[in-house]
């Protein structure tokens, strides 16, 4: 009885396990092996190097590809929590239950827009004879157009208007879980509105600002289109390091290396927030 429940448990799980295998855990040992390798002229010499890796902090437009990611990544999520916090709390606690998932509706409409349209479509926004250069000129703000296009100040508006909606969605969730009479308690001992909220409210919240913000990293970081379209080749991310190797110099060992790299801070930024990740706390 008990092999029969333990075949019929294989049975089940079989299939998401040869999944994992095939195209996770197949394709990840392939990228290791391959950033282990060397490429000599066209020819790939197969073995156990850690060049490519040194490369990565030996050569520094290798290095401020990763730091300029970070940064990236980083603002990103700040801005975005920041922004979207306000929002989910106006949209829980201030928009009356009838009209919420109208309001909810308009929020995700971003996400049924094509990525490389939004990504164009701020980049003429953003251009010298976009709206917001003519806005300002109109008002006398400015003299002459800004340079917002192809900047990271573009980058980071693309990538803001995305994952505000994404983190008001998670924020949310949370904030519509969390008892009324939490808040009365605090105030009934004393505390004030500040109070309330940072010492009660916050706290509770943490779980859903942290999924939010754990997506948001992992979505930015390896993005290619948004740093492609809105912030031009002027200071290029990882992923922009990645198709160039493999574009334009076919260096796949160096790409691997770079991958790598890539799932390693993301990895690190799982471990950071893990204590908040789990799904019954959101």
């Amino acid at each position: 009885m008990a092999l029969s429940t333990t075949l019929r448990g294989w049975g089940f799980v079989s299939p998401a396990l040869l999944w994992t295998l095939a195209f996770f855990v197949a394709p990840f040992a392939i990228m290791v092996a391959m950033s282990l390798a060397t490429l000599e002229g066209r020819e790939l010499i197969w073995g156990f190097d850690l060049a490519n890796y040194r490369r990565l902090f030996g050569q520094s437009f290798l290095a401020n590809a990763i730091v300029v990611s970070l940064q990236i990544t980083l603002t990103v999520t700040l801005v975005s929590i920041l922004l979207a916090y306000p929002l989910a709390w106006i949209i829980a606690f201030r928009v009356p239950p009838r009209w919420q998932r109208l309001v909810l509706l308009l929020a995700i409409l971003p996400f049924w827009t094509s990525y490389v349209v939004r990504s164009y479509s701020w980049l003429l926004v953003l251009s010298r004879e976009g709206v917001v250069n003519k806005t300002l000129m109109s008002l006398g703000v400015i003299a002459e157009p800004l340079e917002m296009a192809s900047t990271r100040f573009a980058t980071v508006t693309g990538f803001v208007h995305f994952f505000v909606m994404l983190l008001t969605l998670t924020i949310f969730a949370n904030l519509v879980q969390l008892s009324p009479n939490y808040r009365r308690a605090a105030t009934d001992l004393g505390a004030n509105g500040w109070q309330a909220f940072r010492h009660v409210i916050l706290p509770l919240t943490l779980p859903g600002i942290m999924v939010g913000a754990f997506l948001t990293f992992v979505l930015c970081i390896g993005d290619y289109i948004t740093p492609q379209i809105l912030g031009g080749n002027n200071e290029l991310t990882v992923p922009q390091v990645i198709m160039v190797q493999l574009g334009r110099r076919g260096d796949f060992p160096l790409a691997a290396a770079l991958s790598i790299v890539l799932m390693g801070l993301v990895t690190l930024a799982y471990l950071a927030s893990a204590r908040w990740l789990r799904l019954d706390r959101v």
